[in-house]
């Protein structure tokens, strides 16, 4: 695909803005956590690793190399592991309240699974070696 390593890029753009965003709301402490901030931050700061992730790969989809591009395949797919790992712990019940999930939680497993569909798809010239 000729635009995989673009949309890739833009994917880890809006994943990285993601991160800043509402990722749920939990009506009985009246609170909105974020990738950043959870209540006596039980569910620690996602956010960072995310973002690290992100630029990682970013900087994989740039180099135009073979190793980059099997390295970078390997690297969203823990990055998108990790971003369903967050969609559950943040979206899940306890003590018969249901959080209301926000929009950031959804762009962090849309972004995180585009970069993985664009990784598979590099645009990279091989040589022939016959």
């Amino acid at each position: 695909m000729k635009y995989s390593q673009l949309i890739g890029i833009l994917a880890g753009l809006i994943l990285i803005a993601a991160c800043f965003l509402p990722w749920a709301y939990y009506p009985d402490i009246d609170k909105v956590f974020t990738g950043f901030f959870s209540e006596k931050n039980s569910y620690g700061k996602p956010g960072m690793l995310l973002i690290l992730f992100s630029v990682l790969s970013m900087l994989l989809f740039w180099v135009p190399r073979l190793w980059a591009k099997r390295l970078n395949l390997a690297w969203t797919a823990v990055l998108t592991a990790y971003c369903f790992r967050n969609f559950i712990r943040y979206s899940g019940c306890y003590a018969g309240y249901c959080p209301d999930k926000k929009i950031g939680l959804y762009l962090i497993v849309v972004c995180s699974t585009m970069m993985l569909v664009s990784s598979t798809l590099p645009d990279i010239k091989l040589r022939n070696k016959i």
